[in-house]
């Protein structure tokens, strides 16, 4: 199935917003954007680079600019979806019965790509330090299997589950959390897979 088909099949299994989504892509389409899914929702990329894409919710549908924070937003239509977490990403909502400004949603969108051309883009800062919690540590000394599987990880996917395990307070949760982890790390998945998908 080709990515046009994808998104063609988002937007009818979203039948509320799908006239809406609709709208939304073919204001994409008059752009040099290339169509693409991505996390299991229409993308929208210029040289590889993800400049925007919508998705729907049970209440409202969206458009983000994945490097949102340098749009002008000079008609104050962009929210941080995640405070604190979201750096780049910016969302513009709508819900029902909201008519979509279809210039203006245009006008977003070119800048977008005019700025990717300009190589604006936000860089995280990575804390590459791999901060193990003892609790994990003296499993992987236990179990030479799951140091093994533990190894065979990203180092992304190896800071996600200590930071996991270092982030509860109680040492009880601590465990019940190491306990559910296990077998994660020994079939050699990230502990945010299964959300990399839907």
């Amino acid at each position: 199935m080709t990515d046009s088909e994808k998104v063609t099949n988002y937007i009818a299994k979203h039948e509320r917003w799908s006239e809406e989504l609709a709208t939304l892509r073919a204001i994409f389409q008059q752009t040099e954007l290339k169509e693409e899914v991505k996390w299991g929702a229409p993308n929208y990329t210029l040289d590889g680079k993800l400049i925007a894409g919508m998705a729907a919710f049970k209440n409202h549908y969206a458009l983000w600019f994945h490097q949102g924070v340098f749009l002008k937003d000079s008609h104050n239509y962009l929210i941080n979806a995640q405070k604190d977490v979201t750096k780049a990403l910016r969302q513009w909502r709508f819900e029902e019965a909201t008519p979509i400004p279809e210039k203006k949603v245009l006008e977003y969108i070119e800048e977008a790509i005019q700025n990717s051309k300009d190589g604006k883009e936000h860089t995280p800062v990575r804390n590459k330090k791999l901060v193990m919690p003892p609790e994990l540590k003296s499993a992987l000394v236990e179990d030479d299997a799951l140091t093994a599987a533990f190894k065979k990880l990203t180092p992304g996917k190896q800071r996600e589950y200590a930071d996991h395990i270092s982030s509860a307070k109680q040492a009880a949760t601590k465990e019940r959390r190491l306990d559910k982890i296990i077998p994660m790390i020994k079939s050699g998945v990230g502990l945010h897979d299964k959300y990399k998908n839907c």
